[in-house]
């Protein structure tokens, strides 16, 4: 049964696009810029986005800039300054020592998925599979949600993170759930309640 005083909900918003130089490489964890010029275009993105989300609401952001940043973008626009905690947790896949190799070198591998360069049970070298991410990002949002119960959480994290987020909310295996389509600065939101995850909405887009 739904209880507003109990229920946790999660906005989660995928970072700014990247700088283009790093669209070409397998960045995971890597602290890679953003795009200035689509940042800047981007003003009124950001200003629908600060009107959308909830005022009573825990911040957090990634130990990585560009969700630091996207959050500045977002505060600026209109939302207005407040702070915010780093949850390591919510961070990208660890692609290990595949971070930083051209996207190229990715195509027609054995084990690569049909929407992403990395097969959902496979190991990078000295990295985490997606389903060690899915562990992670999952027993974040369990403790989340109780040491914030009853309030808005809006989380800045990263399109593998998000992913990872749904698949604990929905049971997803890490096949399925790097089918999901999580554009940049997007809204996805999931619900905790007192015994069961809810999933509310995904890639939302917000009207300019």
């Amino acid at each position: 049964m739904y209880d507003p005083d109990t229920t946790t909900r999660f906005w989660l918003i995928r970072h700014a696009l990247v700088a283009p130089e790093s669209l070409s490489i397998l960045y995971g964890t890597l602290d890679v810029p953003l795009c200035a010029a689509t940042r800047a275009a981007d003003a009124p993105r950001y200003a629908a986005i600060a009107a959308r989300l909830p005022r009573d609401a825990v911040w957090l952001v990634t130990p990585l800039s560009r969700t630091r940043l996207t959050a500045d973008s977002i505060m600026e626009a209109g939302y207005g300054a407040i702070s915010t905690d780093v949850e390591p947790a919510l961070i990208e896949q660890d692609f290990g020592a595949w971070q930083g190799l051209p996207m190229r070198d990715f195509v027609n591998r054995p084990s690569q998925h049909p929407f992403w360069p990395v097969g959902g049970d496979e190991e990078p070298p000295d990295g985490e599979t997606f389903a060690a991410m899915r562990d992670r990002v999952g027993d974040a949002l369990e403790r989340l949600a109780k040491v914030h119960a009853g309030r808005n959480i809006i989380a800045i994290s990263h399109g593998g993170a998000i992913r990872a987020a749904i698949a604990h909310a929905l049971d997803l295996s890490a096949h399925q759930a790097l089918s999901l389509a999580v554009d940049n600065l997007s809204i996805t939101r999931i619900e905790r309640h007192r015994h069961a995850w809810r999933f509310v909405s995904l890639n939302e887009q917000i009207s300019i």
